[in-house]
């Protein structure tokens, strides 16, 4: 059985509309359920939450367990390093966030083109490894939304890595951007540690269409939607952590299900999820994870990953009309204090900051005209 890591990305929440609103009652319920299951790796990251997700890791975990009995993964906020001033007193905030003396794993977070700015003019790799050396850090590793290539040159360029955190799913898993394949096969000639993100791919495959979910039951009636992702990511070998973000104990507890039940996939179910994927990449209108990392790039504060997952849903939906996502979208537009999509000055700051590789801009142009022209009449 793979070890199963608690993603720390997106936590139950008290206002929707407000990512810095942790539950952190519901967090506590779901931390007990997952040390009492027999896992004990935590995955956060500086930005998290608006930046309160590394706290919310202390709060939860780290003021209640011994540290013996956990284990830690953060990672260095890439989007905000400008120069090597900024890297000591980054660092020891995110020991103290997380309420910790040392970090099990600590990650270069979404080393990719979107950062280069870091890696590139601040020397982060000697950083981490004189970290290492220090005691402060067990093992150093990268996130990364990279391709192949981009991988295979930054692990030739840097030995001292000793894992990768890669986006790993069966619909990514021959995707010609995400490349997940690939990827996974050069972090094997490297021979590094592969651990898994966006088993899900951000929820997308736990909430698949229904002609999909129609395959799937027919194949086999007793597994959840859910299962087919997990048994894929499972049973990848080289693959020793799979990270599942929960925001529900009802969802982790699934993970967990899932997981301890994660048998093999056989070829005829390979060919179901082939099928599968067909169908999921016709219906996609977004290729939207839910990451965030947008959100805080956007000077008009538009909140473009509960947009865009509004828009996907009302997508689907195939209706021209009214539809509960729209009702949805006009109730987020009376909110104080946020953007909505026909806001959007181009600038262009998403696009930087988006693993998925999405044409923001282009698309809110979309989302406007569906639920600010079509539904409603907004700009009229």
């Amino acid at each position: 059985m793979k070890n199963l890591g608690m993603g720390m990305m997106r936590l139950p929440l008290l206002d929707e509309n407000d990512f810095t609103s942790i539950d952190y009652e519901q967090v506590n319920q779901m931390v007990d359920a997952f040390m009492d299951a027999g896992f004990n790796y935590f995955d956060t990251a500086f930005i998290y939450h608006e930046t309160v997700g590394e706290q919310a890791f202390k709060k939860c975990v780290a003021d209640r367990y011994p540290r013996d009995s956990f284990k830690i993964a953060t990672k260095l906020p890439l989007f905000i390093i400008t120069e090597e001033s900024q890297l000591e007193p980054l660092f020891s905030q995110q020991l103290e966030n997380c309420g910790v003396d040392y970090f099990d794993y600590f990650m270069l977070h979404n080393v990719s083109g979107f950062t280069e700015t870091a890696w590139k003019n601040v020397d982060l790799y000697s950083f981490i490894q004189k970290k290492k050396e220090e005691g402060y850090i067990k093992h150093i590793g990268i996130s990364t939304h990279g391709n192949a290539e981009f991988l295979e040159e930054i692990l030739f360029e840097h030995p001292e890595l000793e894992f990768v955190l890669l986006q790993i799913n069966y619909l990514d898993w021959e995707d010609d951007n995400i490349e997940s394949a690939k990827c996974l096969e050069v972090a094997r000639k490297y021979n590094k540690q592969v651990m898994v993100m966006e088993p899900y791919k951000g929820g997308f495959l736990a909430d698949v269409p229904e002609e999909a979910e129609k395959i799937m039951k027919e194949y086999a009636p007793d597994r959840s939607v859910v299962s087919w992702a997990m048994r894929f990511v499972a049973n990848i070998d080289d693959v020793c952590v799979v990270l599942t973000g929960a925001s529900t104990i009802d969802q982790l507890e699934e993970n967990i299900k899932e997981i301890k039940n994660a048998d093999p996939l056989n070829d005829d179910e390979l060919k179901v999820l082939d099928e599968v994927s067909q169908i999921i990449n016709s219906n996609i209108t977004v290729d939207c994870t839910k990451c965030r990392y947008c959100v805080d790039a956007c000077p008009e504060e538009i909140d473009i990953a509960k947009v865009f997952d509004l828009y996907n849903k009302h997508k689907l939906l195939e209706q021209d009309d009214w539809t509960q996502f729209g009702n949805a979208y006009l109730n987020y537009s009376k909110l104080e204090g946020v953007g909505i999509a026909s806001d959007c000055s181009e600038c262009e700051s998403c696009i930087e900051e988006c693993p998925q590789q999405i044409n923001i801009p282009e698309v809110l142009k979309d989302v406007a005209k569906t639920f600010e022209n079509e539904i409603y009449g907004f700009n009229e």
